[in-house]
Parts: C-alpha cells; structure tokens; sequence
C-alpha cells in the first residue's frame, strides 16, 4: 500500500503530467510566432523572473559551487534541447508524429536511468514499460490501424526524436546531481542556467527582437507556459524523480496522449473515440505495475 505522503507524490506528478500535455496545443499555436530557440529562451527567463522572488523568501538567494551549478547546467541543457527540438520540429511534422514519438521517452529515460544511478526495475516493470507504451500508441492512432501503419516520418521527426533523448536524461540527472537541496532551488537554477544556454544559443536576439510587433496570443502563449508548464511542472517532475525515482516520474508521461484527448475534448473538438478506450485501459493497467513498491537505485 502506498503512504499517504507518496500518494500525494504520485497525485502531484499526476497533475504536472496534464500540465505538460497542454504544453503541445499551446506550442502549436504560438511556434509560428517567434524563432524556436527564442521563444524557449523568454519562456525560461521568464519563469526564472517570476520564480526568483519566492526562491529570497522561502531559501535565500546563494550562488551554487562552480561543480553544482554545472551539475544545473547539464539539466538544463537538456531541456532547452528538447523545448527547442520540439517548436522546431511543430514547423515541419504533424503534432500526430510528435505524440506518437513522444511515447518513447520513458523507455529512454529508464535506459539512461540503468547506466546513471544503476535503476533495476526488474522483469514485470520492463514488460509494464513496453506496454505502456503500446496503450499510448493505440490512444494517438485512436486504434485505427490504417493510420498507424500509414504514418511517414520526416526531416521534423528526427529532430523531435532528437530532443527525446535529450529530455530522456532529465529525471536520471535529477538523481545524480542532487546534493539534498530543495527542489525549488534546483529548479530555478536549472531554468536559470537554460536561459543562459538559450542566450548564447540565438546570439541575443532578445535585445533586437521587436516586440511591440509580436502578436498578443503569441506572448499570452509564452506567459502560460513560462508558469504552468516550466515553474510548476518542473518543479513537480524534479520533486517527483527525488521521491520516486527517474523511470517511475518519467512513466507518468503515457498519460499525456490521453490528457491531449480530453483536452481536445474540452475545446470542443468532439467526443474522444471509443476506440481509444483500450488504449487507456493499457496504460492504466501498466502504470499500476510501474508504481508499485520501489525500484532500487544506486548512484555510482
């Protein structure tokens, strides 16, 4: 039975997994309107501004070693790379591919998790991982086989698939670099120190871009993702890989095809289709494996 302090873990995660899936109806909308690399960059500077106050008031502003904070830099890193594959790619594929591709990352983060912190998930867990990722497939495709064996990968694809492995690195990251500060503090200076890979990256485009020209749902589009899906779902991600290590966090992202589905729903595009139901039924059923007890970890 899991404590009622872990299950408030598990719900965190849980919320911050439909945080995510937001993310892709939002970056779809707003990818046209700024270059990739500098739409991330005002996303994570923004939520480190908007962070920062409650970082003073809750744990002092301390400046990391030159080892933690490089430790932040690699998390970060990783992020910016995958955020920026993925508005990249958004130019060039369909979100379809994307989420089908999506439901591969935690099978990639288990991987790395087995390399960095030497996770063991043991024999039922690798089958629930796979399965899980065969629920999502069905929920993207709707369980129409026709279309999934009709779908074409592109030039926009491979850069998302790009951005996967990135992303994969996160949560076993998480784990390593840890020195038992809290994850708020963590979390800041891995957007802060993304902010400053995205800085150099697009050479200070910042400083030259004419904002007054930028279209008001593209800056509304920043704004929300600056808050609900960088601030709060990072944070919730990094204090759930501490809490429940990087596979079983990570795992929680099957859900974000159906999350996408009944966001769909909520916009008013239509009743998701029976035939995802399956689908569903797989992933919750995987997911029960995944989460039950404690897969062991060792950090070398």
């Amino acid at each position: 039975m899991i404590s009622a302090p872990l299950a408030r873990v598990h719900g965190q995660v849980l919320a911050g997994r439909m945080l995510v899936a937001t993310s892709f109806p939002v970056g779809a909308a707003i990818t046209h309107g700024l270059e990739p690399e500098l739409l991330t960059m005002v996303r994570f500077a923004l939520a480190s501004l908007l962070f920062l106050p409650y970082i003073i008031w809750r744990h002092g502003f301390v400046i990391p070693s030159a080892g933690t904070l490089a430790g932040y830099a690699a998390i970060g890193g990783c992020l910016v790379t995958f955020f920026w594959c993925m508005f990249a790619a958004l130019r060039l594929t369909s979100a379809l591919n994307a989420a089908a591709l999506f439901t591969i990352l935690p099978c990639i983060a288990a991987l790395y998790a087995a390399i960095l912190v030497r996770e063991r998930l043991g024999a039922r867990r690798l089958v629930a991982l796979m399965l899980g990722a065969v629920g999502a497939l069905w929920v993207v495709f709707r369980g129409d086989m026709q279309l999934f064996l009709s779908l074409a990968f592109n030039k926009g694809d491979l850069i998302f698939l790009a951005g996967l492995f990135a992303m994969g690195l996160y949560t076993p990251l998480v784990q390593r670099f840890n020195k038992s500060e809290p994850a708020a503090v963590m979390t800041f200076w891995t957007m802060a120190t993304g902010a400053g890979w995205l800085l150099l990256l697009n050479n200070f485009e910042v400083f030259r871009t004419e904002w007054s020209t930028v279209e008001f749902h593209v800056l509304a589009g920043i704004a929300y993702l600056a808050v609900f899906t960088t601030i709060i779902s990072f944070f919730i991600l990094q204090h759930g890989t501490l809490r429940l290590g990087p596979t079983r966090a990570m795992s929680y992202g099957y859900l974000t095809p159906t999350f996408v589905v009944m966001i769909e729903w909520a916009l008013g595009h239509g009743l998701p289709s029976a035939m995802t139901l399956p689908g569903i039924a797989v992933i919750m059923a995987a997911m029960l494996v995944l989460q039950s007890g404690a897969p062991r970890t060792e950090l070398r």
